[in-house]
């Protein structure tokens, strides 16, 4: 796992450089598809659940699982890019919003309280803490600068599965359950800048606001330990 995951953030941050104004994101897809399999891996999206692609790429008001397209990424636009790694029989989980080119100031806010939102819901996390102590204290930060949370699309266990028990809600909740040290799940908060309802298009894939309101994400995969949380994907 912790090979896995350091893969999928050094392939993540690689893609990051490459936002700019007049990319494609289907442009960033080839970068990424060819990094991981020259790594000796496997991109996890390619074909899950018929996914067309290697990574997922949502731009402004795409909440979560955008398609790379031919669309040219514009000055001032925000993407998530979403990374999944599949090595050595085990994945690793990542994504992070990134600004492309001159990005107004409360959009730069939007992005950098949702990566808090990640932060703040990692740092409760430890062996025998409750699960929706997460949601608690996402929802808590999100609020404080009228954010909502997006309900619908949650963290997951990850291991030699890509998606398994336990479902990591990022909203207040109030779900049953408590961490145990070694296992391994990720947690990975969308907040929005208007409302939390999302609409599917018909590729099944694509999600996003239903008002057209921006949102941001940001995915670390972790592992419980005793005494904390130790972040897998880092480089």
């Amino acid at each position: 796992m912790r090979a896995a995951g350091e893969l999928a953030a050094r392939v993540l941050e690689y893609a990051g450089t490459l936002v700019k104004p007049s990319v494609t994101t289907n442009e960033i897809d080839k970068a990424v598809h060819q990094m991981i399999i020259e790594a000796g891996a496997y991109p996890s999206p390619l074909g899950y659940g018929g996914f067309p692609k290697s990574v997922c790429t949502s731009v402004n008001e795409c909440m979560c699982h955008g398609v790379p397209d031919s669309r040219q990424l514009q000055n001032g636009d925000i993407i998530n890019i979403d990374v999944t790694v599949y090595l050595n029989g085990y994945h690793g989980d990542t994504s992070k919003t990134y600004l492309c080119g001159d990005v107004s100031d409360p959009i730069k806010r939007l992005v950098q309280v949702t990566e808090e939102c990640l932060e703040k819901g990692i740092a409760v996390c430890k062996d025998g803490a409750t699960y929706k102590k997460i949601g608690k204290r996402i929802s808590e930060h999100a609020e404080k600068y009228g954010y909502g949370v997006v309900e619908r699309f949650v963290g997951h266990g990850v291991g030699t599965v890509f998606h398994s028990e336990p479902l990591i809600l990022h909203n207040r909740n109030e779900s049953t359950g408590c961490m145990v040290e070694g296992e391994t799940f990720t947690i990975e908060p969308i907040l929005t800048m208007g409302s939390t309802d999302c609409v599917t298009w018909p590729d099944n894939w694509t999600t996003v606001t239903a008002d057209g309101s921006l949102a941001a994400q940001f995915e670390h995969t972790i592992l419980i330990t005793r005494t904390g949380a130790e972040i897998l994907t880092k480089c």
